[in-house]
């Protein structure tokens, strides 16, 4: 518990100590403050003190940050083909990375939102569950998570993490009430296409433009793939919203700036030809329970359906 905390505290440790190391570099060249007051006691005192309280100043800040669930608002338009609906307000989250030692007023203070939000549908895009079903809180996770009832119903995909955790079969995720999509597209109330795709790590995984084979064409597609990696190979398929996750948007600066190299999108909203993408930073994290990039959020995404 203690490493948890520990780990993003040296991180922030070794930044402000190279910050103030290229200060003095700055300094000796063109000597903005004396060097006796440098070699001072005093100033060498304050210094090593201003340190180490930004450094357990911005570790505080990423924990509040963590534990503050936050919604996400987005409004787009896709075509409505034949679907019997003109508008669905969908709920999305990824990452919860559910254990043991996960908080169990979070969980139910995420249930509370959604019920507060009351989305049409309600998806969960991956890393949804890593521990044993068998443990205590797991089982009160269940119960929250089953008492979230949509419209249309809750729909999930596994990620990496369920992979790890031997979650492939969806156990927790059966008795928690959520439908889980693998590699698998259902049609929801005639109105519109639901797919999901497994993770990369399953081999059974298809091809994007194997798994579309499916689709009913007179109906828009929306799709859950939990890692964003694949986006120019569905651009070119009939998909209109992919939802995604994985990504954390980096959980702590400055890897967030290499999660940004990495992915095309690593958090929010992006229309790309004529497929709308989302990424979410997740409603929790795996590891040190500090977020200091992205947010604990909830997306909820408001779809209108066009007619021409």
């Amino acid at each position: 518990m203690i490493a948890d905390y520990i780990l993003p505290f040296y991180l922030y440790l070794f930044l402000f100590v190279l910050a103030f190391d290229i200060f003095l570099l700055f300094n000796w060249i063109f000597k903005v403050l004396r060097i006796e007051k440098i070699k001072s006691t005093r100033f060498r005192l304050t210094s090593l003190s201003a340190i180490l309280f930004f450094s357990v100043a911005v570790v505080v800040a990423g924990v509040i940050n963590f534990n503050t669930i936050r919604t996400s608002e987005y409004r787009i338009e896709i075509p409505g083909k034949s679907s019997k609906i003109n508008h669905l307000k969908l709920a999305f989250v990824a990452d919860f990375h559910l254990k043991e030692k996960t908080n169990i007023h979070f969980v139910e203070r995420f249930a509370k939102r959604i019920e507060i939000i009351k989305p049409d549908i309600m998806v969960f895009g991956g890393d949804i569950v890593e521990g044993d079903r068998e443990d205590e809180n797991m089982k009160v996770f269940e119960k929250y998570l089953s008492e979230i009832k949509t419209r249309y119903g809750v729909y999930s995909v596994l990620g990496n993490h369920e992979y790890y955790a031997g979650q492939d079969k969806g156990s927790f995720l059966d008795k928690s009430g959520i439908k889980v999509l693998c590699d698998t597209i259902v049609v929801i109330d005639s109105s519109f296409n639901l797919g999901g795709r497994l993770d990369n790590h399953f081999k059974a995984r298809k091809f994007i433009d194997v798994f579309m084979k499916s689709v009913t064409d007179s109906l828009p597609v929306i799709l859950i793939d939990h890692r964003p990696t694949e986006i120019e190979q569905v651009i070119k398929t009939a998909v209109d919203v992919q939802l995604s996750g994985h990504t954390h948007d980096g959980q702590m600066f400055p890897i967030n700036l290499i999660t940004r190299k990495v992915y095309e999108l690593s958090w929010g909203y992006k229309k790309i030809g004529n497929t709308h993408f989302f990424v979410t930073s997740g409603i929790r994290l795996w590891g040190p329970p500090v977020r200091t990039s992205g947010k604990s959020e909830i997306m909820v995404i408001d779809i209108n359906f066009t007619r021409q």
